[in-house]
C-alpha cells in the first residue's frame, strides 16, 4: 500500500470518527434532556447513553492508533546546523553563543 493510499484512508478513518463522536454527543445530550425531563426514563435510557459512551470509547482508542500510525511514517532523523553546532560547542566550552 502506497504511502498516499495510507494517508487517504487515514483521512477518511478520522472523518468518521469525528462524525461518529458528534452523532453520539448530540444523542447522549437529547437522552440527558429526556431523563431531566422524566425521571422515569432513566432505567430505559441510561443503558442506551453506556452504549454511546462506550463508542465514544472506542473512538478515542482508534484516533490512538491513527496516530500510532502516523507517527511511524514521520522520519524521526533531524539534523543540526552549522551553526546549531557551534552554539552547542560554544555552551558546552562555557563561551556565550552569538545570537
Amino acid at each position: 500500500m502506497s504511502k498516499k493510499d495510507l494517508q487517504s484512508l487515514i483521512d477518511e478513518a478520522l472523518g468518521n470518527i469525528r462524525n461518529d463522536r458528534k452523532v453520539a454527543r448530540e444523542f447522549l445530550n437529547e437522552i440527558a434532556n429526556q431523563i431531566a425531563n422524566d425521571p422515569d426514563k432513566n432505567k430505559y435510557l441510561s443503558p442506551v447513553a453506556a452504549k454511546h459512551v462506550e463508542s465514544l470509547q472506542r473512538s478515542n482508542e482508534q484516533l490512538v492508533k491513527i496516530i500510532g500510525l502516523r507517527q511511524k511514517n514521520q522520519p524521526q532523523d533531524f539534523n543540526l546546523t552549522e551553526e546549531d553546532k557551534n552554539n552547542l560547542f560554544d555552551m558546552i566550552q562555557g563561551e556565550p553563543a552569538d545570537g
